[in-house]
């Protein structure tokens, strides 16, 4: 779990906000300054988007399950409690051919789409881990920005190599962790240098991970990767900038596409529960 943060005025690091003094050097902390109060409501505003964020995955995960005709039980060990490829296109899978039948809505919506227990699991965890980090240094608006981008971007960019079909919130997940590269090699410092090193060796992991599993969207991983760091780019992060209304309102908008594209997608599947029950 993420705890408030301020940047040391002596060695440059990262401390935790709560203490009087730096866990790494021992100096005297701000006790009034406004980082420390930025930081502590930008971490609720931060929690409430990745609660929300969980939740629904969560709830279409459960309706893609609701409206399958056939629930895979085994297949392996990421293949426990699958939905079946017609729930899943129903809903929002995307990819090739997704994309040309359906429409373009598919890029927001298989962002909201799991394969499995364990997929969703892994993907929610990573989230959990990683989403609090971003709202830290870059706010909440700003980091569901990131959030929606990268997803889009990872799954256009799956669209265009070709990918017949995917799912996943991992390619929004690779785009928190590309905004965090980018924010580390732009900060410098102690600080920057340590975000940069950690974030490295995910990034490394994601590529080794993905050339040794099957059925990885590496497109996708990698789409997500550099989507987040160009919106980070674009969007600039606390030390930098605060803020602004026009952040607020890109993250309303990216709220609510989420939000048409999940309810057209609920609306579809409450109609195939309908039909069968008539």
């Amino acid at each position: 779990m993420a705890h408030p943060s301020i940047t040391c005025p002596e060695c440059g690091r990262a401390t935790d906000a709560r203490y009087s003094s730096c866990l790494w050097c021992g100096a005297a902390l701000p006790r009034s300054g406004g980082r420390v109060i930025e930081v502590i409501r930008g971490d609720r505003g931060g929690y409430l988007v990745i609660n929300a964020i969980i939740v629904a995955n969560v709830a279409y995960y459960l309706l893609s399950l609701l409206i399958s005709s056939r629930t895979s039980l085994g297949g392996g060990l990421f293949g426990f409690l699958s939905p079946d490829d017609n729930s899943l296109a129903l809903l929002g899978a995307t990819g090739t051919y997704p994309v040309y039948r359906f429409g373009l809505w598919t890029l927001v919506s298989a962002n909201y789409l799991h394969g499995g227990a364990l997929h969703i699991l892994f993907n929610m965890m990573a989230l959990r881990q990683i989403g609090p980090w971003v709202c830290a240094e870059f706010g909440a608006s700003r980091m569901f920005v990131i959030y929606t981008v990268s997803g889009i971007a990872g799954y256009l960019l799956s669209v265009l190599a070709g990918v017949p079909f995917t799912i996943g919130a991992s390619a929004a997940v690779c785009g928190l962790i590309g905004a965090l590269f980018y924010f580390g090699k732009s900060r410098g410092g102690n600080y920057g240098q340590a975000v940069s090193r950690e974030v490295s060796g995910w990034l490394i992991s994601l590529v080794v991970f993905g050339l040794i599993m099957p059925g990885i969207n590496n497109w996708g991983h990698g789409g997500g990767i550099v989507g987040g760091i160009i919106a980070a780019k674009l969007l600039g992060y606390r030390e930098r900038s605060r803020e602004t209304a026009l952040h607020h309102a890109a993250a309303l908008f990216c709220l609510l596409l989420t939000v048409a594209v999940l309810a057209y997608g609920t609306w579809k599947g409450v109609l195939v529960l309908s039909y069968r029950n008539f």
